[in-house]
């Protein structure tokens, strides 16, 4: 044993000595239910079962869903569950079962709704940093390679993607070149076969108008010199070969981990050397290349598994919620998997969405779940899907899909391209494509303002019926949001061009100028290129309108 590592196992030793013993908590708590009361939470990507019915259940220990979650529920009676680690809950049909706890678990109340509830409980445990990602992710439309390049990213074909976008007369935004840019996990160099001179090309997509990010990961491929490096320095996860006992300086086998890119290393960002590492590697890829910011994909618990042996004991969520850290260095980011970390200026974009309608009608739930769990700032996926398997092997394209996508997207607070609409879609359906960004400029002031009324309240963007009308029987409608408290949205999501729109108690007014008077519901045809929204007018309010409704 050498004496570098006698040392590194001391000190090891004297920090877990130093650390204060874990707070016991009680392993199992039922929550009885009032009368009509609903519960929300948990996991974004449960957003379209909640309100949550009797018999659903969710384990968040070790499992994000591969989206954003935190450990927090709350009620459309102004109620909440609130712990500083995971937990399994269970619905039953007069109680909520909590279960799998170590952690101190509370339930608390404010007020009598949902958005009491889930305001008062930001307030408490994530408040609302007063900080938001870069305004040019909300301001304009954001490009990624992905779909159009899957891991064939290139000089060329970059830049020939970023030129389409002006051609073809759409604004310049955010420019995001995706997965494959190095030639190694780990390595943070543009890769010269593909990029001659990536310092070139970056200057040339600012000189367009875009601002650019690339992607990152915490995986380092194995057998390389980044991965000795990483060995020598102990910066990555080790595996404790069926030893449950062993402690880090005693581990010497480093642990592979399967993600959807094969079998890698992985850092350990509970050692300080890891976050150290990391930091001055993007740190280079700033000063080196001009980049303005990162793509932090990866990080969900499932890479966590319980082999692992860390620098500091951690489980799986509290590993995810680690990752987290490194977006709030730059104002331009993406994440993907989070754990906690509410009320941070982080842009958090919803899992891969498959080309078909069922995924497109997920977008509202899922995008309206993540701003009840402190993530305001979200990115509903990439328009028409981010599946990259659903744009392989020559697949047809539904038109129609990718433009009821767009203008979902079009009122959120981000809106994300990647496939080429100009290369999939015909004139009309460009043109309504086209016409849903317009749309989104002419509300850009909007967005913006309710992005830094939620940095400052942690307030979501976007929200709920339920969470603007409570106890009007609008807990179950999954196809239309709120934008602020002002903007009733209700974009197709179906083959068909009718929709019935739920309107709540008051006026509405179309962008025609017809007023509709709720609570009620009316059935509408929409065409191919309309997005139907509509103001609420306030009692007392004159506003001119051609017809009511």
């Amino acid at each position: 044993m050498t004496i570098m590592r006698s040392c590194i196992r001391y000190l090891f030793m004297l920090s877990m000595m130093a650390q204060a013993f874990p707070v016991m908590a009680q392993s199992e708590r039922t929550v009885l239910l009032l009368a009509g009361e609903k519960w929300w939470g948990g996991a974004v990507t449960e957003g379209q079962r909640m309100p949550f019915e009797a018999g659903y259940s969710l384990d968040l220990r070790g499992d994000n869903r591969g989206n954003q979650a935190a450990p927090l529920l709350l009620s459309s009676a102004g109620r909440f569950v609130w712990s500083g680690q995971p937990f399994q809950f269970r619905v039953g049909k007069d109680s909520l079962i909590l279960s799998g706890i170590t952690d101190t678990v509370i339930v608390g109340g404010a007020g009598h709704t949902l958005a009491d509830a889930y305001q008062e409980v930001s307030s408490r445990y994530f408040p609302p940093s007063g900080k938001m990602p870069d305004s040019l992710l909300i301001g304009r439309p954001q490009y990624n390679t992905w779909i159009e390049l899957i891991y064939d990213q290139n000089q060329k074909d970059i830049l020939k993607y970023a030129h389409a976008i002006i051609d073809n007369g759409f604004l310049p935004g955010v420019f995001m070149i995706d997965d494959n840019w190095f030639d190694s996990y780990g390595r943070f160099l543009f890769r010269k076969d593909r990029f001659p001179d990536a310092k070139e090309m970056i200057r040339e997509l600012h000189r367009l108008g875009f601002k650019v990010m690339v992607w990152v990961s915490p995986f380092i491929s194995p057998d390389g010199e980044v991965f000795r490096e990483a060995l020598a320095k102990r910066i990555i996860l080790y595996d404790n070969k069926g030893k449950d006992t062993l402690q880090w300086p005693f581990a010497e086998e480093p642990a592979l981990i399967h993600w959807w890119n094969g079998y890698s290393a992985l850092l350990d960002f509970t050692n300080p050397a890891a976050v150290l590492w990391f930091n001055d590697q993007l740190r280079f890829v700033t000063e080196e290349y001009g980049v303005d910011g990162f793509k932090f994909d990866a990080g969900d618990t499932e890479f966590y598994p319980g082999n692992i042996v860390s620098y500091r004991k951690a489980n799986a969520n509290e590993q995810c919620e680690l990752w987290g850290s490194f977006g709030l260095e730059y104002p331009l980011n993406e994440y993907r998997a989070m754990w906690k970390r509410g009320g941070q200026p982080l842009a958090e974009r919803l899992r891969d969405k498959a080309h078909t309608f069922e995924d497109l009608q997920k977008l509202i739930p899922h995008a309206t779940a993540a701003g009840l769990l402190g993530y305001p700032f979200v990115c509903p996926d990439m328009i028409g899907g981010g599946d990259f398997s659903s744009f392989t092997g020559n697949k047809p394209v539904n038109q129609d899909l990718v433009v009821r996508s767009a203008q979902c997207q079009a009122l959120m607070p981000m809106m994300q391209f990647s496939v080429a609409p100009w290369r999939v879609l015909d004139p009309v359906h460009l043109e309504a494509v086209k016409k849903a960004v317009a749309l989104r400029t002419v509300f850009t002031p909007v967005l913006l303002q309710l992005a830094r009324q939620a940095a400052a309240t942690g307030i979501p963007v976007v929200r709920s019926l339920e969470y603007v009308f409570p106890h009007q029987g609008l807990e179950n409608v999954q196809d239309e949001f709120m934008l602020g408290d002002e903007w009733l949205i209700a974009p197709v999501l179906t083959s068909s061009s009718r929709r019935k729109i739920v309107f709540p108690a008051g006026g509405w007014r179309d962008a025609e100028g017809t007023l509709f008077k709720g609570p009620g519901v009316k059935e509408l045809d929409i065409p191919i290129d309309k997005l139907a929204f509509f103001e609420r007018v306030r009692q007392g309010e004159q506003h001119r309108h051609t017809r009511s409704r």
